[in-house]
This record gives structure tokens, C-alpha cells and sequence, in this order.
């Protein structure tokens, strides 16, 4: 199965979260995604103007395991939850205070602190909207902050086991890093709840504020006292060094989630197969051209002479022709890159990409029925059509490696994948395009309303049997993302 969010990451970016969850019956799993991009060719986006390396500087991934799934109840009691591995590790760090027990230890911290990640934003997306009757979301609420205190103190009880003389100070610190992080969530995650509430139910939200925040006030008290920084409202920097040491902080706490990624140009041993077939081809026009002249007029004759400089010149631009052939239609089954992925060392699959401009008549009658356009753009169309951009992957995962990835079941890979669109907008017009409307009988006044463009993008997820279409619409101006609209 495929799922994929798209957000908007910052007003010049917008974010996938492509995620890849394995069928463990199959042991290699392989995934396709075809995305279309519909482009106005008002903003002169084509071969010339945006070359491949141009689309891949403005593409950046990420590959990651994806968090494995508790509820906050989960966490904070039962049998097998994240707190029992833990506990082990804290245990077993203070019999062997080895290396490989100190990775082990580290490693759950880190584990607990993503999962709890995972745990917290969906509790309170869930109290924010679900559907309720009554006080139930009240009740909800309850629970997120019953859990929530009890899964804290649990955590920092833990502290008495690892508190002892021979420690390696290491310990310690993993422990604080750990700590602080959990802090930084609860009061992260109880805020957005707070911002829900008042959004979506204003009668929930002031009988739960007082209490909402009391839990924030709690974290915030608790960090003051262990020395961990802290947002303030009149910051001299801006609270720079806050937000500095959060990202260190989430980018610690989910290291071992990422995957190590490396790159490379896809089928470039086939490339250079076919390359060598044109050079060959070329070489025998050429070959056949002389021995025809040679054995008609002889040697060390005119005729000769002119027939080996015509055919060196038609060699070179046999060769050229043939390559160009060659690699279109290595184009049409090879990728650009191969991103092979890793964990501790261990190939969990692959990941191919490649992108390329494409005449209308080559994208599938079903994307173009998806992309519905209107009458008048239809129209617009045969004039100066749009920018077709094919952007496909696939992906291959080993469903093995990855359950040999510790205690926890890991369902699959995400990618984060975040597309730049700061080449789209150079050529784009001024947000502020001036109206005019009428006032009173006689009068009329000058407004400003915004310029705006439309980036349609439809993507194909494709694995096993199921095939499923996704759309979406980009509205930008020329400062950027105005918003994101699922179609």
C-alpha cells in the first residue's frame, strides 16, 4: 500500500510524506509513482529553460523508517509498550556498562521519543476532530492529560536507575537529550490541541484552557529548573538558540529512523553499451563508403579523397543521430538515478527516479480525463498548450532487512519529499493587479486583487493490483504558495 500527504513546508515549498508499507508475504515489495505535473506556459517552463539537473536542485528527500504505531493509552501502560524495552535497556546499561549496552540504551531513548512523537499528534488530532456527542471531547481531553502526566513521570523515574556511581557520563546525557525533547513535544503538541479546540469547538476550549495549559506551565517550570532553555516573549535574539537546539534536538531523537541514501546515474552501463553500438554503426558507414571507392577508383585517387572526407563527416553525424536515438529509448526504460538505501549497513532496497518533458498526446487518456479542464483553458490550449513534466519513481523494498530492525515492527519507508518552486514564479507577474468597482451612483473606486497561477499536478501510486490517482492544485503568486487544493 501507498499513502501520501501533501502540506505546504514554507511558502516556496510544498512537502510529500510518500509512504511505502510492505506486504510481508512478498519478499521483494515494488512501488510506482507517476506524477504529472500541468504547467501554464505563461511561466516559460520547458526543456531549455528547466533542464533535469534544474528539477533535481529543486527536489530534496529524505528516507526514513516509519514510526512504529502506539496509542498514548499504549505507552503509557500494558505489557509491550515502548516503556518496558526501555526499562530493559536502563536495567541491563547498569550490569554492563559495554559499548554495545550504551548503543542499545541510546538507541530506545530514541525510539520512545519518536514514538511518543507519533503518539501525541495523533491524540490530539483525534480530540480536535473527531466526532463527538455530548462532552465527549471533553472526556478526550481528559485522557490526553492523564496520559500524558503519567507517561512523563514514568520517564523521569527511570532517572533513579541510571543515577549511580561508574555511570558512563554518556548515560547521563542520553538520558537528559531524551528528556528535554519529551518536554519540548508535550508542550509543542498540548499547544496545537489548544489551537484546535479554539478553532473548531470555542466551548470546549474555555472549559479546557485552564487545565490545557496548567500542563504547559508544567513542562515549562520543570525545563527552568533543569536548566533547559526556554521561549520567551521579549527574546533579544528571537529565541535563536531555542529553536536551534529543538531542530538539534528532533534531528537527534530521529537519526535512527533515517536511512543512509546513496546516489547514483541509473543504466549507465547500458548507456555506454548503446553509445558504443552507434560509435560501431557510424565506424562501418564509413568503412563500407571507402572500400566501395577504393576498389572502383583505386587508390590515391580524387574520387577516393573526396569520399573519405564525405564520409568522415556523415560518420560523426551518424553517430551523433544514433546516440541521440539510443538514448531516448533508453530514456523510456531506464531512470535518472538509483538511490540505494541502507540500515547498519544493510541494503533495504532502491529507489529509481527520472523526469521528463512530455508532449500531451504521450500522458494516459485517464490522467487527462483527472485533469478536467475547463472549457475556456481547453480553448486557450490549442493556442499554447501546457507544460507537460513526468516525474516517476519506483521503488523496490526487502520486507527481511527491515524485520531485522530491532523490537519494533517497522510497517515500511517514508519519504519526505519536498519540490521548490522558486523557478516557477521568476517569470511570473506582480501579486497586486489592479480592479475597479463601482460606489454609490456616480462614483467608483480602485481595488487590488491578487494574480494568481494554477500548478495541477496529478500522481498515479501504484503497487501489487492496486492502482489509486491523487490531485492536487497548487495557487501561487509571485511571493509564493498561497495555499494547497486537494481536488
Amino acid at each position: 500500500m501507498i499513502d501520501i500527504q501533501v502540506k505546504l513546508h514554507d511558502k516556496y515549498s510544498v512537502e510529500f510524506k510518500i509512504g511505502y508499507h510492505i506486504d510481508r508475504e512478498v519478499e521483494k515489495n515494488e512501488f510506482r509513482m507517476n506524477t504529472w505535473f500541468f504547467v501554464p506556459h505563461s511561466l516559460d517552463i520547458n526543456a531549455t529553460t528547466y533542464p533535469k539537473d534544474a528539477f533535481y536542485k529543486d527536489v530534496k528527500s529524505n528516507v526514513r523508517l516509519i514510526t512504529p504505531i502506539y496509542s498514548l493509552k499504549e505507552i503509557a501502560g500494558g505489557e509491550w509498550t515502548p516503556f518496558v524495552f526501555l526499562e530493559e535497556a536502563f536495567l541491563h546499561l547498569v550490569t554492563d556498562t559495554s559499548k554495545e549496552s550504551l548503543e542499545a540504551y541510546e538507541y530506545q531513548i530514541k525510539m520512545f521519543t519518536s514514538i511518543l512523537k507519533s503518539a501525541l499528534r495523533g491524540k490530539a488530532s483525534e480530540a480536535i476532530h473527531h466526532e463527538v456527542e455530548g462532552n465527549e471531547r471533553g472526556d478526550m481531553v481528559d485522557q490526553y492529560i492523564e496520559e500524558v502526566r503519567l507517561i512523563v513521570r514514568r520517564y523521569r523515574d527511570l532517572k533513579k536507575i541510571i543515577n549511580v556511581e561508574g555511570m558512563p557520563r554518556e548515560a547521563l546525557n542520553y538520558f537528559s537529550f531524551g528528556d528535554e525533547y519529551l518536554s519540548n513535544l508535550v508542550e509543542f503538541h498540548t499547544f496545537k490541541l489548544l489551537d484546535g479546540l479554539k478553532e473548531n469547538d470555542p466551548v470546549c476550549y474555555e472549559r479546557e484552557v485552564k487545565r490545557l495549559m496548567a500542563l504547559i506551565r508544567s513542562e515549562i517550570d520543570y525545563k527552568k529548573i533543569n536548566g533547559y532553555l526556554v521561549a520567551e516573549t521579549e527574546s533579544v535574539d528571537r529565541n535563536r538558540a531555542v529553536i536551534y537546539r529543538r531542530g538539534m534536538l528532533k534531528k537527534y531523537a530521529e537519526s535512527d529512523l533515517f536511512l543512509k541514501s546513496s546516489k547514483k546515474k541509473d543504466g549507465v552501463l547500458v548507456e555506454q553499451i548503446y553509445y558504443s553500438i552507434a560509435a560501431g554503426l557510424s565506424m562501418i558507414f564509413a568503412t563500407m563508403v571507402a572500400f566501395s571507392f577504393q576498389k572502383k577508383y583505386g587508390n590515391f585517387t580524387m574520387p577516393l579523397f573526396v569520399a573519405l572526407v564525405v564520409s568522415y563527416m556523415l560518420k560523426d553525424r551518424i553517430k551523433e543521430l544514433m546516440r541521440f536515438y539510443f538514448a531516448h529509448r533508453l530514456g523510456k526504460n531506464y531512470f535518472d538515478r538509483k538511490t540505494t538505501i541502507s540500515m547498519n549497513e544493510n541494503v533495504v532496497g532502491w529507489i529509481k527516479d527520472g523526469v521528463d518533458f512530455i508532449s500531451e498526446n504521450k500522458v494516459p487518456e485517464e490522467i487527462l480525463e483527472r485533469r478536467a479542464r475547463t472549457d475556456l483553458l481547453a480553448a486557450d490550449n490549442r493556442y499554447a498548450g501546457e507544460k507537460i513534466i513526468l516525474y516517476r519513481k519506483w521503488i523496490q523494498l526487502d520486507a527481511e532487512t527491515l524485520d531485522q530492525y530491532g523490537q519494533y515492527d517497522i510497517a515500511g519507508v517514508n519519504e519526505i519529499l519536498r519540490f521548490n518552486v522558486g523557478s516557477f514564479v521568476q517569470k511570473m507577474d506582480e501579486r497586486d493587479y489592479e480592479l475597479y468597482v463601482p460606489e454609490g451612483e456616480t462614483g467608483y473606486v480602485p481595488i487590488n486583487g491578487d494574480k494568481v497561477y494554477y500548478l495541477n499536478f496529478l500522481t498515479q501510486l501504484q503497487h501489487a493490483d492496486q492502482v489509486e490517482y491523487k490531485r492536487y492544485r497548487l495557487v501561487i503568486t509571485r511571493e509564493g504558495i498561497q495555499e494547497i487544493q486537494k481536488m
